[in-house]
């Protein structure tokens, strides 16, 4: 069920605005009265900006006037339509109040099936402009594109295709910088709520203190500074999906809250005792393997179970190499596209050592490291010696965390050294002993010594 729509009505006569409240609220919608012009900005100045969905004011009031208030309400871009009202209406007061930026002005006495058909065409309407809105902002959205060809990644997409068009909700999970947010767009937009907000929140982000005003929004005076109502994430979600980001790093605390809201569709803002309805769709997602979360006591079984209705999990970068030069290439191709750098190729052995690196900060890092040698290196081929020395070192086998002690550091360079020329020569033990200058006896008292594992020629 959607939430109701607000609407502010200010007029000084208070028959008027029995009316209006009666019959409004008989179609479902919710009425904030106004004697004045002055009655209504203490209202507009304790609500949040986007509370309101429309305005009903009369032109004539002691004091400041309706047309004053339009004025001030287009000043502050409130972004609501406002209809005027008034018993002493001529054209030129009508012409006057829609140059101002009146969606419509309607003459007393009232018709209330006219102001019910201006009232739903104007939020119709304001529904279309935010959705083209939303639209336009799809640069973001429209860049939500997962690249690749590997059988790990077109599970992925087999996945999201099955879950898109249901309502299930959905929980991913993945290390850091394997795709996420990008998978959880894909899904908002193959989804019927696609013309909907997309509300993403980082929970690991969020200071625990902070997080439920953050996802409920808070009433005036609810803690120090909050001056105004403030919606939260679930109100700014309403009719869309819910992207709650790494969502093991809630406190137990937030987590049972989150469930209780999951289960009623339900919440009240903090500092707040009204109950709010919301309409969404929930996607979580988080790095932690969130069944040991579960065993340690950090998470909760029935939230988990809650969320885990449709699971997907992102495979880490190191386990879909092949999917490596793809995404180099789209990197490569987004940032040459704008004009500001000139196309560039990497040369095979800057391509190889790229492939051979293991990725910890899976596709964030390696689109971090493509901009930077797209920027840095002035030429149009990128060579071995422009990749970054961490993924140089990577592909001789140095990993960032390397062993205390030399020695240690030596073995371990030296057993990665070989199973890289194992791996380069198709664990054929002969020609690898050949690329590495020692002979086949040597290499395989070194495969003992350092435990590697040999496959199968393939």
């Amino acid at each position: 069920m959607a939430m109701s729509e607000n609407v502010l009505i200010v007029d000084d006569e208070k028959s008027i605005l029995t009316a209006l409240a009666g019959i409004l609220s008989d179609e479902g919608f919710v009425c904030t009265l106004a004697r004045s012009a002055k009655e209504a900005l203490e209202v507009l100045n304790e609500e949040a900006d986007d509370f309101f969905h429309a305005a009903l004011l009369d032109i004539w009031m002691p004091g400041m006037d309706g047309l004053a208030l339009l004025d001030w309400i287009k000043e502050h871009e409130m972004p609501f339509p406002v209809i005027m009202m008034s018993g002493h209406g001529n054209i030129e007061t009508a012409v006057k109040a829609t140059k101002k930026g009146a969606y419509d002005f309607i003459e007393k006495p009232l018709s209330l099936e006219k102001v019910l058909l201006t009232l739903r065409h104007a939020m119709g309407e304001e529904k279309l402009r935010r959705e083209n809105d939303e639209l336009k902002r799809r640069p973001d959205m429209a860049g939500a594109v997962i690249v690749g060809e590997s059988v790990a990644i077109k599970q992925v997409f087999e996945q999201i295709a099955t879950a898109a068009p249901t309502e299930g909700w959905v929980l991913i999970q993945g290390e850091n910088g394997t795709g996420k947010e990008l998978a959880a767009k894909q899904i908002h937009l193959s989804s019927p709520r696609k013309l909907q907000p997309f509300v993403a929140l980082n929970c690991a982000a969020i200071p625990d203190d902070m997080i439920e005003s953050e996802l409920f929004g808070y009433e005036k005076g609810a803690f120090q500074g909050a001056k105004k109502r403030k919606l939260g994430k679930f109100d700014q979600a309403n009719g869309g999906t819910l992207f709650l980001d790494e969502i093991g790093d809630m406190s137990l605390k937030t987590q049972a809250k989150i469930l209780r809201v999951l289960q009623e569709r339900q919440f009240e803002r903090v500092g707040g005792e009204e109950t709010h309805r919301v309409d969404i769709r929930i996607i979580a997602a988080s790095n932690k393997n969130l069944s040991l979360e579960i065993e340690a006591g950090k998470f909760r079984d029935d939230l988990y179970y809650r969320l885990n209705v449709i699971p997907i999990e992102i495979p880490p970068l190191r386990e879909r190499v092949e999917d490596i030069p793809l995404l180099i290439n789209y990197f490569i191709d987004q940032l040459t596209l704008s004009g500001d750098f000139a196309k560039k190729t990497l040369s095979p052995h800057a391509l190889e050592s790229m492939i051979s690196y293991q990725w910890p900060g899976n596709i964030r890092e390696l689109k971090n490291i493509v901009e930077r040698m797209v920027i840095m290196v002035k030429g149009p081929v990128i060579e071995l010696a422009n990749v970054p020395p961490v993924v140089r070192m990577g592909e001789a086998g140095i990993s960032p965390d390397l062993p205390e002690k030399l020695e240690e550091a030596l073995g371990h360079f030296e057993s990665r050294f070989i199973e890289l020329a194992l791996k380069k020569k198709g664990w054929n033990l002969s020609l690898a002993a050949e690329l590495l200058g020692i002979n086949r006896k040597t290499l395989q008292d070194k495969i003992k010594k350092f435990n590697i594992l040999v496959q199968k020629n393939s």
